[in-house]
């Protein structure tokens, strides 16, 4: 029976991390495509069956990726370029990662237009917005909190919760909360989302202000959240039920 209910396991491909090669003694050993233990933990025990995709740019590649799997996921990581969403004003290019831009805008385009399941965390959900339209702030500090309201900490903070959330109630967020409209979170940013696309709507906010969450209409299940539920669905019980709605939707299952 065990091993019946294994196959039955909706097939979650996660987007890698890119790691440039480090040099040893003489030799550079080869960059590494990774990610971190804990997210593919949260899928296997939300009932998915994770695996690492390749980073390609052949479109060809990333459209037979999209084919064969249930669902998507995109992790955190470095920042999007400014030039996706049209800024032509110099950007430290150490803070980006071209190659992770190149292959996984093209992925939230096909995952779009094939609509599966997707869901990104940080990072993630940052690209998710310009691709579909939107741009970011890329200076959270500076960004003024709701009049009467101090900012609270948005960084460096994964294990443990630091802040607040206010779910809007009629939103996928919140039916995957199963009706939950005040949540804590970790946060570890200094980018956010500033003006959302035109298929986009802002579904979360902290009690300072900061966008926390968004969603992309028309789709069986697209959520980005700003936040990390890698590191805490062990212990935060909201961030656990995010990765199941993820995986249970990923297995053709209403949210």
């Amino acid at each position: 029976m065990q091993n019946t209910l294994e196959c039955k396991r909706p097939l979650i491909l996660v987007a890698p991390r890119w790691e440039e090669g480090r040099v040893v003694g003489c030799e550079t050993l080869s960059p590494n495509e990774s990610i971190a233990t804990v997210f593919m933990d949260a899928i296997l025990a939300a009932g998915g069956l994770p695996m690492l995709m390749s980073l390609t740019d052949d479109d060809a590649v990333i459209k037979r990726y999209v084919e064969m799997a249930d669902g998507f996921a995109i992790p955190g990581g470095p920042d999007v370029n400014p030039k996706r969403w049209g800024v032509a004003d110099p950007y430290d290019p150490t803070l980006c990662c071209e190659i992770r831009d190149c292959f996984e805008f093209r992925l939230v385009r096909e995952v779009l237009a094939q609509k599966k399941p997707l869901f990104t965390t940080c990072r993630g959900m940052q690209l998710l917005n310009v691709a579909t339209g939107g741009t970011l702030c890329m200076d959270v500090p500076n960004v003024k909190p709701y009049q009467g309201m101090a900012q609270w900490r948005h960084v460096h903070s994964l294990t443990a919760p630091c802040h607040p959330v206010e779910v809007e109630p009629d939103s996928l967020l919140g039916r995957a909360l199963e009706g939950r409209t005040l949540l804590q979170t970790n946060s570890a940013h200094h980018c956010c989302v500033e003006n959302v696309g035109p298929r986009t709507r802002l579904v979360a906010r902290a009690t300072d202000g900061m966008p926390e969450a968004i969603e992309v209409e028309g789709q069986p299940f697209c959520l980005g959240v700003q936040w990390h539920p890698e590191y805490t669905w062990r212990t935060i019980e909201s961030d656990f039920k995010l990765w199941q709605a993820f995986v249970a939707a990923a297995a053709g299952k209403s949210i």
